[in-house]
């Protein structure tokens, strides 16, 4: 059986590497395990940067594991989605060390809510972005509080809701991810940016990280709280049930009439 995150320390870089095949689609016990290695990496004092990428060559991470999701109950949507949007983001944030994210592969929904809790992310130059979610009875709800302050509102409007996928370069331009490589050295790109972080002050960036924290919040922690909810009440709709069901079945939904 697989080990669904593949850890590692060395010459002051933290690496954690999603290992559940065949996209790293997120589960409770997923989240969980992530949640605990940033934060034994937080605490490591020989920890200096933290690289978050895949063992999976070719994905970084499909977002939520849907058949898994599907099953669940609104109480347990809303404990899962709470652990995506709130609690990795405030764990990133609150981590006295940057993050890298690599990401490589279809980048959609949940892996990039993933993702973006990073500090920086390295793409592949071949990936693709989404937000799908409204074509599977979802809404990418954290993209709400996120997008529109990179992007631009209309433009944030056009890919959320839209769901129209567009390419590693594009992201570049908008300001989605930091820098790009060739798929097959996205990883090696990450840890070389990681060593140049490494090799800086821990003190000062220890302390830069959390004023730049500060003063670019600008209310998102409340924006995740209420993405939570919003999931949770979406989720006990009709249509998302049936967005979700055609999903699994490979069909086109059969939306409601009802607005």
């Amino acid at each position: 059986m697989n080990t669904p995150l593949h850890i590692q320390v060395s010459d002051g870089i933290g690496e954690i590497l999603l290992n559940r095949p065949p996209v790293n689609g997120l589960t409770p016990e997923l989240l969980d395990g992530l949640l605990s290695a940033l934060r034994e990496m937080g605490d490591d004092s020989q920890v200096r940067a933290i690289v978050l990428g895949s063992a999976v060559p070719g994905r970084f991470c499909g977002g939520l594991d849907l058949p898994k999701f599907r099953q669940y109950s609104q109480a347990e949507v809303h404990a899962v989605v709470e652990k995506l949007y709130v609690q990795l983001h405030e764990l990133q944030s609150s981590l006295p060390k940057p993050t890298i994210a690599a990401v490589t592969g279809a980048v959609r929904g949940g892996g990039m809510s993933v993702a973006i809790t990073c500090d920086m992310l390295v793409a592949a130059d071949d990936a693709t972005f989404g937000y799908p979610e409204l074509e599977i009875g979802l809404v990418p709800a954290i993209h709400y509080t996120h997008l529109p302050r990179i992007v631009g509102r209309y433009r944030a409007f056009d890919l959320l809701f839209t769901g129209r996928v567009f390419e590693a370069r594009e992201a570049l331009g908008l300001g989605l991810v930091s820098r790009l490589a060739p798929q097959a050295h996205v990883l090696d790109e990450a840890r070389k940016l990681a060593a140049v972080l490494a090799a800086k002050s821990p003190q000062l960036v220890r302390l830069g990280k959390a004023a730049f924290t500060s003063v670019n919040d600008n209310g998102y922690r409340a924006g995740a709280r209420s993405a939570v909810d919003l999931i949770s009440s979406v989720f006990g709709t009709g249509d998302s049930r049936e967005g979700l069901t055609a999903f699994a079945e490979k069909r086109r939904p059969r939306w409601s009439a009802d607005s």
